[in-house]
């Protein structure tokens, strides 16, 4: 009807929504959009890092009109979304999914944890020679994990899963030292008994000192655990880290890399199926130290400030 392409009507929606009417009646621009000098993309580059927000747009985060209206109206140059995807990729940005940070946490004791806490535990461990444990827990569901993969345009593609709503739990912990990766699965739920249970098989397994570093899980903190940790204080002393604060716990990302290498895109007919995979990734890296020992990249850049 209107004889043009549908990529010249996406063109002029992208204009209408960034610039609205006033947009569409601009003068028709041939060829390849004019280019933003050096200092202009400079200044580019400092309002996406600023956020939407100081520059008046709504939102936590920048959509491709909202990058082009802002383009539009500061240096009066218009990309289409071809060209805006490449300048953004070569000013090095990368289109990647948002991710939610808790609104609770606490900066001031987030900013203590590194600045005074780490450092402290970091002396205790060297005059006692010990491991610095970092633990949590982990739970693989039989139904089976889904991630991002290749498929034909219009044709998602699906994993079987018998749909039980059944998992297997893991306790982990990782030695910021020397890469050591203890675990132990748990099929039932997660509990202040089952965690005792998995520490005396640290304890039994090791025979330095202990340094625990855990988060604020309520069986962490219940009656039973703190008279095991009482009893054992010679062996193992334990710091918590700040509220909602995964990112601090570098076998959070181990947990990620297990699901991505074991139970991603995976079908487990039943749940022995899914224990076997999940006890093979953990033997794989309880024998990769230094895969371990990448993770705690947070850390190491503590070091080199």
């Amino acid at each position: 009807m209107l004889k043009v392409s549908k990529e010249a009507v996406r063109q002029w929606l992208n204009v209408y929504l960034s610039s609205g009417i006033k947009g569409l009646l601009d003068k028709h621009r041939s060829g390849r959009p004019s280019k933003l000098t050096k200092s202009q993309r400079k200044e580019l580059c400092k309002l996406i890092k600023d956020g939407p927000g100081k520059s008046g747009f709504p939102g936590a985060c920048w959509r491709s009109p909202m990058i082009q209206h802002l383009i539009k109206e500061r240096f009066n140059v218009f990309y289409s979304a071809k060209y805006l995807s490449e300048l953004l990729k070569s000013l090095g940005f990368s289109f990647q999914k948002a991710k939610f940070v808790a609104s609770k946490q606490n900066k001031e004791k987030r900013q203590e944890w590194l600045e005074r806490q780490w450092p402290e535990i970091l002396k205790r461990a060297g005059k006692v020679n010990a491991y610095v444990l970092f633990g949590d827990e982990c739970s693989f569901p039989q139904w089976g994990t889904l991630s991002y993969t290749w498929a034909p345009i219009g044709q998602q593609p699906v994993i079987e899963t018998t749909g039980k709503r059944k998992g297997y739990k893991v306790f982990g912990l990782i030695d910021y030292f020397t890469g050591r990766f203890f675990s132990k699965g748990v099929e039932g739920r997660l509990n202040g008994e089952c965690y005792i249970e998995f520490l005396k098989e640290v304890l039994k397994n090791t025979r330095k000192p202990i340094i625990l570093i855990q988060d604020g899980a309520p069986y962490h903190k219940g009656a039973v655990v703190k008279d095991f940790i009482k009893k054992h204080e010679k062996r193992i002393s334990v710091y918590n880290l700040p509220s909602y604060s995964p990112d601090y716990n570098p076998i959070e990302m181990l947990w990620k890399k297990i699901k991505e290498k074991g139970t991603h895109l995976q079908y487990f007919p039943t749940f022995e199926d899914l224990v076997g995979k999940v006890n093979e990734m953990l033997v794989k890296f309880e024998n990769a130290p230094k895969e371990i020992l990448n993770l705690f990249g947070l850390y190491d850049e503590l070091l080199d400030a």
